[in-house]
């Protein structure tokens, strides 16, 4: 683990040996996610997970943290309204940037707007096929819609990508359970 975190901050600081971008396109993002799949350690698990996030956070763009920040703290807030503003001009300026979709799909999901959620989800995971927050999210609607099948296919991705993932294991042997009961 150390070595993967010393590697990163190494990476912070010299810029013009690895390209630093942000988003999902970040050059420090591959070990991360070889490192999070090879662990057996929680703590180091949580460690990597962190790191992930934090990298797609980043757009690479200052206004666009920015306004990614706004967003975020809104939806944090209850703020709808301002968080959808800010989520809207991210994707409008940085279409190719993953997480702007990702979080417009949370707010989208936390108002009950499933079906653009599921839109949302799909085009972070275009983007970032890697997203395990996005097919916990996916996993998440499709529960909400009675799909059970659909929701373990996204549960299972996820803890394919994210092996710690918290709660994952614990959906899939609920929806394993509902979808042998059903036959489907």
């Amino acid at each position: 683990m150390k070595n993967v975190l010393s590697w990163m901050a190494e990476a912070a600081t010299l810029s013009f040996d690895v390209p630093v971008s942000g988003g999902q396109n970040d050059s420090r993002l591959d070990p991360l996610f070889i490192a999070l799949k090879a662990t057996a350690d929680a703590d180091e698990a949580d460690q990597l997970e962190a790191g992930i996030w934090a990298l797609w956070g980043l757009s690479g763009d200052d206004e666009i943290d920015q306004m990614m920040t706004i967003g975020v703290n809104s939806m944090g807030d209850g703020d709808g309204e301002t968080a959808l503003t800010a989520f809207n001009e991210i994707i409008s300026r940085a279409p190719g940037y993953a997480e702007g979709w990702n979080k417009r799909a949370t707010l989208f999901y936390l108002a009950g707007e499933q079906e653009l959620a599921i839109s949302d989800i799909k085009k972070t995971l275009a983007l970032e096929p890697r997203h395990f927050g996005a097919y916990s999210g996916l996993g998440l609607v499709y529960m909400g819609l009675g799909e059970e099948r659909k929701a373990l296919d996204a549960f299972e991705k996820a803890l394919e990508i994210h092996p710690h993932m918290d709660g994952a294991e614990s959906y899939i042997r609920e929806l394993r359970d509902i979808v042998k009961g059903r036959g489907i």
